[in-house]
């Protein structure tokens, strides 16, 4: 992803708001579901019914802190790759933040438009599915997701932070957290991960083998970058690579963005208790689901 001052100006003027916005006061309800009022508004969801996708938009859909902004960066150097034009972020790219005139503005863009999401399936506009644009779910094991979202609102100096762990992890299991339940996200993303022009990815399976998943999500959208393209993609794409980038990339808050990375770091916080709560509600919410396969949690969810 390229330094981008529209990127970066809206992220500083996210930043700016959570300033005077605390805890309690974070989140508003839309159609059931939180989100933080210093970058949703009831206004600009309305406005969103009537956005008109297209069909060659590239949709990157995830939960929170699941390697939304890691997959953005993959998808921009992949179109770099292909065009030999660095992808500019005009607007800010998660699809549902900022204002209502926002989707005007976009009909402006060239195509193809980078349009990522923390939205349910249920809750995207319709005119994604009508024009068949394709759409890459990522997805992570829900323990190391709910350790990041808590170092986010407690490492980042402006954001409004939890009093202790065993706080957010109770709001986190409630789904009292922006963008809701990761439980609901995932049971309502379940039912179309073999939809046409969906694909799934696992951030397990990203760290595990990157170019593999690389020369995948490249066939998914159409790209077709050489063997030596992918190398070249996969060593800028590394979690340390855009540590090293993340100021540049993504302005004060990049650091804490690209914080460790790490597969497991569940361990360092969860107790025996919360592992054993997390498991249940796994066991309730996704055991024998086709996604509840795909996360391999028995594989990175374990002790």
């Amino acid at each position: 992803m390229t330094a981008n001052s529209k990127f970066i100006d809206y992220i500083d003027e996210a930043l700016e708001k959570s300033k005077e916005t605390v805890l309690s006061h974070l989140f508003f309800t839309y159609q059931g579901i939180p989100y933080p009022v210093t970058m949703c508004t009831s206004e600009t969801f309305k406005a969103l019914d009537a956005f008109e996708a297209r069909s060659d938009d590239i949709v990157l859909a995830s939960y929170p802190k699941c390697g939304s902004n890691w997959i953005l960066h993959i998808i921009s150097e992949l179109m770099f790759a292909d065009s030999k034009q660095k992808y500019e972020y005009p607007e800010f790219p998660v699809l549902e933040c900022g204002d209502p005139e926002k989707y005007q503005r976009m009909k402006q863009l060239p195509s193809p438009r980078i349009l990522a999401t923390h939205l349910h399936y249920d809750k995207l506009p319709g005119s994604i599915f009508k024009n068949k644009a394709k759409i890459l779910v990522i997805f992570r094991n829900p323990k190391d997701t709910a350790v990041s979202f808590f170092h986010f609102h407690n490492d980042v100096p402006d954001i409004p932070s939890y009093g202790s762990w065993d706080d957010f992890f109770r709001q986190f299991m409630k789904g009292q957290v922006s963008w809701g339940s990761y439980f609901d996200f995932a049971i309502n993303w379940n039912k179309h991960l073999d939809d046409e022009n969906v694909m799934f990815i696992l951030y397990e399976d990203l760290r595990e083998n990157l170019a593999t998943g690389i020369k995948r999500i490249a066939e998914f959208f159409g790209f077709s970058p050489s063997g030596e393209q992918i190398q070249t993609i996969s060593a800028q794409s590394t979690f340390h690579a855009m540590q090293a980038k993340s100021q540049e990339t993504h302005g004060a808050v990049g650091p804490f963005l690209f914080r460790k990375g790490e597969v497991g770091d569940w361990k360092s916080l969860f107790s025996e208790t919360q592992n054993q709560e997390m498991d249940e509600k796994f066991n309730e919410c996704l055991a024998g689901t086709a996604l509840g396969k795909k996360l391999k949690y028995d594989s990175y969810c374990q002790p």
